[in-house]
């Protein structure tokens, strides 16, 4: 079985054009989408086709539904989940889409594929940035220095004081999956987990209020829950620079396989995994 993964493609119309052309030539079962998806928030999405007004709508979803239109049954299975730097307030065209059969939306949900369980999960741990959507106290209510609290920030969708202030990965990733034997388990993250290949950033040096900050930052939780847990494969993005500061996009976790296709190039970075044959996974940049 042929899989595709991306993520963090932050509305690149040039880098999606690439992936339409590429599920069409190979014809994947399944693309898995890993957050930070759209343009930034806050900022006007202009498209060069006057027919386009919406991101979602006009070019993410309608591309999607060409190539449905195109390969009828090959069309693969698609998952989605959003990441920290896509407005949550979309939510809704994203779940209009999947209503369509554009696509599964995954986030805190369990679907299947041919034999094998997907989960998807959206949040990461507090960052220095200032939109909370999808952010999450990690395993306790502890900021990183630099990081800005799930308390502050700013949100597109109102939610409840109670879950901003209470809710953490840990809590959910428990709730997600319950007591599921995760033998062969797909699990589509938008954070990595916590000092690993795939978690590493750029802040070498660099100290708050005197305080040296930590390389790595990923999630507690999503780390100690694949150590747990040992789904089959999980599914990263978020840090984009990690492959280019660790040379490599792929670490393991006892039996567990992870993959990153975060990228801090131009380029489309395109993971390829066959579920039963992980060891010959791959990933390219186009």
């Amino acid at each position: 079985m042929l899989c595709f993964f991306v993520s963090d493609l932050h509305g690149a119309v040039d880098r999606y054009r690439k992936l339409f052309t590429l599920v069409s030539e190979e014809r994947p079962d399944a693309v898995f989408l890993g957050g930070d998806l759209l343009p930034p928030y806050m900022v006007e999405w202009q498209s060069e086709d006057p027919g386009e007004q919406d991101f979602i709508s006009d070019f993410l979803g309608a591309g999607f539904e060409r190539l449905r239109g195109e390969l009828g049954e090959d069309y693969p299975s698609v998952f989605l989940i959003l990441g920290n730097d896509d407005a949550r307030v979309e939510e809704a065209a994203v779940l209009n889409a999947a209503a369509r059969g554009t696509w599964h939306y995954a986030h805190n949900r369990k679907t299947s594929l041919n034999g094998f369980q997907v989960y998807g999960y959206a949040h990461v741990p507090p960052s220095p940035f200032l939109l909370k959507d999808w952010e999450r106290y990690d395993v306790s209510r502890f900021v990183d220095p630099g990081s800005v609290s799930p308390e502050e920030g700013r949100r597109s969708v109102p939610r409840e004081q109670r879950e901003i202030r209470h809710a953490t990965i840990k809590g959910d990733l428990e709730r997600l999956v319950g007591e599921d034997d995760l033998e062969r388990a797909i699990l589509l993250f938008h954070s990595p987990p916590y000092q690993t290949n795939l978690d590493r950033a750029a802040l070498d040096g660099r100290k708050v209020d005197h305080v040296p900050l930590d390389v790595h930052v990923g999630s507690i939780a999503i780390q100690r829950f694949i150590a747990d847990r040992q789904p089959l494969v999980t599914l990263h993005g978020h840090v984009h620079e990690s492959t280019r500061l660790t040379g490599s996009w792929r670490d393991c976790v006892g039996r567990t396989h992870m993959f990153s296709a975060a990228h801090d190039g131009p380029e489309l970075a395109l993971v390829r995994f066959d579920p039963d044959e992980l060891e010959s996974a791959t990933r390219d940049l186009y």
